[in-house]
């Protein structure tokens, strides 16, 4: 058994630990130089399957004191920004508690431009970040030096990322980094996905070896109870359209008798009409629930997340904002407001609660409307087979490849023929021909047919060496203004002027 692997089973017994069966197995495939995905429950202890992979392999390769390694080892994605603390709070735990001299930092658009600037100055060993933010550091000058000692990168909760331009934004971004890494390692982390194996092939590429490549499943079983919160007469029961405010007489007791609870609603003004209807239902709940959703600031949102798990809140009202790895020891119950819109997604919320190994979750299902009680049905039924839906791959996004060429463009500039071999090793665009390649580079450079005529969008140029490269600075900062991908569907509100 190689030494540092004897040392990280030592951190886990010297904590009344066994590790899983999963998470050595990962040692080992890392180690070995593979690359593959992680699939596991909420709650078992993912991070450390992957981290124990990478600090082994760091310890074994030390002789006698540590040495702080130069530059950026792993790139750590998360799809929100809610979860990189948990990912924080479980490598700081596990890297001081080696005694490793390695620096974690955090970088999503809640990071201060202070910190931000500390970072670009130096950069810390680990980095936890989102794809969004990963686009801007490729879109900064001297990104190939800041890459270069990169050994791994991680994208946790790649289901989130799946079947979305984010996750084509991921792909795109590694096709970069294995360029500038030769010898990068590339993992997933993934709780529940049904078409696995393809996740895995979208998140490595067209181009990886079948022979270099592990898909890793944990045996464990985690036990869900599902209680459904039905209306006491159907009949008069709402057929559409209504927020399930009419069964809140039955959610407080739910809430008064639980230690701490999280209430899940599918959208940001459902979750601020239940936080008022609760307090209006029981006005003694005054400071004991809060609200969390995504266009709450940063500084309340921390509050909220620090004041449930110190058990100073009751209860917390909110959207898919604390769906992912909020670690919260002490929520004991989860309710779900109106249908989660998946399996997989009421799954991963019914996680949140007893989010240790072998403890049950425990999930409320509250239909809003008289359809919603056949779907607390088909969610019994999904979770009791162990169904998941599977999350069709975007490939062919070509708006996404336009404005990734353009961040590159921005950042060290790029050669159209070593970065067209990048792109074809990605699942989204091996398909990719000659003509639709030109096109994409007479757009950023000229407009392209329809934008010719208009200055502004004459965004990249190319210099002598063919080198493609953005110089005016006014671009470039309106550009890393504009990096993301719209995540939501489209809204359009109609009113009628008159009759």
């Amino acid at each position: 058994m190689a030494a540092g692997t004897t040392l990280i089973k030592k951190w886990f017994s010297d904590r009344g630990w066994e590790p899983f069966t999963f998470q050595k197995e990962a040692w080992t495939a890392y180690r070995s130089g593979k690359n593959g995905l992680i699939n596991a429950p909420t709650g078992s202890g993912k991070t450390y399957a992957m981290l124990g992979g990478i600090l082994s392999e760091y310890l074994s390769s030390q002789k006698g004191d540590y040495k702080q390694p130069r530059g950026l080892q792993v790139i750590w994605i998360t799809p929100i920004r809610a979860l990189s603390k948990e990912i924080y709070l479980s490598s700081k735990r596990m890297i001081d508690g080696l005694d490793i001299p390695w620096e974690v930092s955090v970088r999503t658009g809640d990071t201060s431009s202070k910190e931000r600037a500390r970072q670009s100055r130096k950069m810390p060993q680990i980095l936890i970040t989102t794809p969004e933010s990963l686009h801007l550091l490729l879109a900064q000058k001297n990104a190939a030096k800041r890459f270069k000692n990169l050994k791994a990168v991680v994208c946790d909760e790649w289901h989130e990322l799946m079947g979305s331009k984010r996750g084509v934004m991921m792909e795109l971004a590694l096709s970069r980094l294995k360029f500038t890494s030769k010898k990068l390692h590339v993992w997933g982390i993934s709780a529940t996905i049904g078409n696995m194996e393809e996740s895995m092939e979208v998140l490595l590429g067209s181009d990886h070896d079948p022979q270099k490549t592990a898909l890793i499943k944990a045996d464990i079983k985690k036990e869900l109870e599902i209680i459904s919160v039905l209306p006491d007469e159907v009949e008069k029961f709402p057929w559409s359209g209504h927020l399930g405010i009419k069964l809140l007489a039955k959610i407080v007791p739910i809430i008064k008798e639980s230690k701490t609870t999280l209430i899940f609603t599918n959208t940001r003004s459902q979750c601020e009409i239940w936080y008022q209807r609760i307090l209006d239902e029981d006005p003694e709940l005054a400071g004991q629930i809060a609200m969390h959703h995504g266009s709450i600031s940063r500084e309340l949102r921390d509050w909220v997340e620090d004041a449930l798990h110190d058990e100073r809140l009751k209860a917390v009202v909110c959207t898919s904002s604390l769906d992912l790895g909020v670690d919260f020891r002490p929520v004991e119950t989860i309710i779900q407001i109106g249908g989660p819109k998946g399996v997989a997604r009421f799954a991963q919320r019914a996680g949140r609660s007893g989010h240790r190994p072998g403890e049950k979750s425990k999930i409320y299902f509250v239909p809003t409307h008289s359809l919603e009680l056949i779907e607390a049905a088909a969610l019994r039924k999904a979770i009791d087979q162990n169904y998941m839906e599977e999350r069709t791959p975007y490939i062919r996004s070509f708006d996404v490849l336009v404005q990734f060429l353009t961040t590159l463009a921005v950042g060290d500039g790029f050669y159209p023929d070593e970065t067209l071999e990048q792109i074809k090793s990605t699942f989204s665009f091996n398909s990719i021909n000659d003509d639709e390649w030109l096109w994409c580079l007479d757009f950023i450079t000229t407009g392209g047919d329809s934008l010719h005529s208009y200055n502004e969008y004459h965004k990249v140029e190319v210099l002598e060496d063919n080198l493609h490269k953005v110089t005016s600075r006014k671009v470039a900062m309106r550009h890393r203004l504009q990096i993301g991908a719209i995540v939501s569907d489209a809204m359009l509100t109609v009113k009628f002027v008159s009759g």
